[in-house]
């Protein structure tokens, strides 16, 4: 009996610790506490965002000796002093009681590329009152980096030479709001890339440094290499833009461009008014230069050499040629080793030459091809002369315009500032154009305000500080397309042009690469001025 009771006891003393543990540990549930963070689900790159913390206390019970955690997401720039973890204590926080709401805000630019997630944290910890287990809340919050301001991309031939120097470019241009600190350009060459100077010099030949860029700034790298390949093999180029914060590399923004090796080697080739890609218009007089050298192991003897000429836009009855006999019916040229010394015998490793000259007419369509085949023995070559794209730009600066709203004085007068909106726009008629780029050249009492329409343009704009250069990276263009952007600058006139007409813009370049001709094709418009003398 007695063994009963002191059973019963233990059992009646377990029962109590169980029940006090399970009254201290459990009669509360932190759902009732509401914590949350809010925030913008997207947002541009070093721009300045919001997060609010908000929380409630849902319950009937008041929860005491709260601590508030907040943490920026990783790579956050924040103002002098700021830590990414911030900590608000008792002290400010006080109890919280049953119904009440507070919110905090935190305020950062967050860092990163395009396409980043940036997640936020918020942790509350409390003590319920008369309980002594401490209960702790935590959320998150993901925002998604849709854009960033900073114009960043390669000026880049499509087709290189092999072994042959060559330049090219990184252009950047920063629209952000904020000043951008210790930048760096990191580039990554192709395989059997040479790299022979740069212009900055840079840390090393892949680095270079960027202290300081303001807003509606911008530069370029200029780099000069060689590189070795096999004929038609593509070679990638790739570089990085960013941030360096406390010895580690925040990237900003990709570039990746490609370049195909050409190795033109050729038996027989043409030149056309001394140039081996002329690019014909109507109305032309072309001096063809046909060249033919012996590749082989062995000489050649008595060769015949034939050029048959096919092409809307050739005036025929122009031709002249001086030792060879023009055949009306096919439009053929022919030449013999009776009447060139060359097509006598040519030894291994020499060059021989005809030439001739043709018009073209003046009403000729510019969609036409021109064709020559050349037949020196077996040896059979065709060529074609391209017709260039027309690819032009306009050039307009106006004080009276519905884009930004301009201001100052109009007539200018001298040491007061007058905003003017240039408008460029960009037209192309024939063929695919790549790697369209419009060009000028501010004036030492211009500067750029930063702002540009469309915005979808913003990321396309750029400006070097050193050359006061002015760069529209329109990239590629189709056959009929047309484009506009339009930037507002500020004109401060200085003693010198007073009662003178000053310089808004300087004349502005359009260049591309034309997918058809595979040339540059280059065109401009010309500086424009202020409507009224300078007072």
């Amino acid at each position: 009996m007695k063994k009963i009771v002191i059973m019963v006891l233990i059992l009646m003393g377990v029962l109590g610790i169980a029940g006090y543990w399970y009254w201290q540990g459990n009669p509360f549930s932190k759902e009732i506490l509401k914590l949350e963070i809010l925030g913008p689900s997207n947002a541009s790159a070093s721009n300045e965002i919001t997060y609010t913390v908000k929380y409630k206390n849902n319950g009937d019970v008041r929860l005491e000796e709260p601590r508030l955690i907040f943490e920026f997401p990783e790579y956050t720039l924040l103002a002098e002093g700021d830590s990414r973890r911030i900590e608000i204590g008792p002290e400010e926080l006080g109890d919280i009681y049953p119904g009440e709401e507070k919110t905090f805000q935190f305020k950062g630019r967050l860092l990163g590329k395009q396409g980043d997630m940036k997640i936020a944290k918020a942790m509350l910890s409390y003590t319920p009152k008369n309980l002594q287990a401490r209960y702790e809340s935590e959320t998150t919050f993901s925002t998604i980096i849709d854009s960033v301001p900073l114009t960043f991309d390669f000026d880049l031939p499509s087709k290189v030479e092999s072994g042959r120097d060559f330049d090219f470019s990184l252009n950047y241009f920063s629209s952000s709001d904020q000043p951008l600190t210790n930048l760096s350009i990191k580039i990554e060459y192709p395989e059997g890339f040479e790299f022979l100077n740069s212009n900055p010099s840079g840390i090393d030949k892949t680095e270079w440094e960027i202290p300081f860029l303001n807003r509606a700034d911008g530069g370029r790298v200029e780099i000069k290499g060689k590189l070795l390949g096999g004929l038609k093999e593509y070679k990638i180029f790739k570089a990085i833009i960013g941030i360096w914060r406390d010895d580690e590399f925040i990237v900003l923004k990709e570039a990746t461009r490609g370049t195909e090796i050409t190795k033109p080697q050729l038996s027989v080739f043409q030149l056309i008014n001394g140039q081996n890609n002329y690019i014909a218009s109507p109305g032309d007089i072309l001096h063809y230069e046909i060249f033919f050298r012996n590749i082989s192991d062995e000489p050649f003897q008595d060769l015949f050499l034939a050029v048959s000429l096919d092409g809307i836009g050739f005036d025929y009855d122009t031709i002249k040629v001086d030792s060879g006999q023009f055949q009306k019916g096919d439009h053929s040229i022919m030449w013999d080793w009776r009447s060139v010394s060359k097509l006598k015998f040519l030894s291994r490793g020499e060059e021989g030459k005809v030439e001739f000259w043709v018009d073209l007419r003046g009403n000729w369509d510019n969609g036409g091809t021109l064709k020559t085949s050349v037949l020196v023995s077996e040896i059979k070559e065709e060529f074609e002369t391209k017709v260039n794209s027309k690819l032009e730009i306009a050039q307009k600066a106006d004080y009276n315009d519905e884009v930004f709203g301009n201001s100052g004085p109009n007539p200018p007068e001298v040491g007061q500032e007058t905003t003017y909106t240039v408008v460029w726009q960009m037209n192309n008629s024939f063929n695919n154009v790549n790697n369209v780029r419009v060009k000028a050249v501010l004036p030492s009492s211009v500067k750029l305000t930063g702002k540009i329409f469309p915005e979808s343009e913003s990321s396309k704009f750029a400006y070097d500080s050193g050359s006061r250069e002015v760069v529209w990276m329109i990239s590629d263009v189709e056959k009929g397309a047309s484009s506009s952007i339009a930037f507002q600058v500020a004109l401060t006139p200085n003693s010198s042009q007073k009662n003178q007409t000053a310089v808004i813009i300087n004349e502005a370049i359009i260049s591309g690469e034309d997918q058809w001709t595979e040339v540059f094709v280059t065109n401009t418009s010309p500086l424009v001025k202020t409507n009224s003398a300078v007072k």
